[in-house]
């Protein structure tokens, strides 16, 4: 089993910048990728990042791409998410989620993950 623990959110002035962590433990040594979901009100949860655990590539959303970084720490089983000049519309609850293995399905789907945090929420103002 793999627990997920989120931190970091909150209320951010658009245009601000925040960064989410996230914290796996538990059984960690076969984590093949990791990603970052949002889901807003009213919406289905979307893609925004992911990584891949061992070469470090990155993949984003292009809503986010230019804006968001997506990093980890092998070390310490974390992965952060610098969001730099967040607009009202990136307000979502955002997910970390860890992958265990290869996926032909690729890391923008959320049934290429085997475990998913609880949530953070994040809320940019005008």
């Amino acid at each position: 089993q793999v627990q997920l623990v989120e931190s970091g959110g909150g209320l951010v002035q658009a245009g601000g910048f925040l960064r989410l962590s996230c914290a796996a433990s538990g059984r960690t040594f076969s984590t093949y990728a990791m990603g970052w979901f949002r889901q807003a009100p009213g919406k289905e949860r979307e893609f925004v990042a992911a990584i891949g655990w061992r070469d470090g590539s990155t993949d984003y959303a292009d809503p986010v791409k230019g804006r968001f970084t997506i990093s980890r720490d092998n070390a310490k089983n974390t992965v952060f998410l610098q969001m730099n000049s967040p607009k009202p519309d990136d307000t979502a609850v955002y997910y970390c989620a860890l992958a265990q293995g290869y996926s032909v399905y690729g890391y923008r789907r959320e049934r290429a993950y085997d475990y998913w945090g609880q949530g953070t929420q994040v809320t940019v103002s005008s």
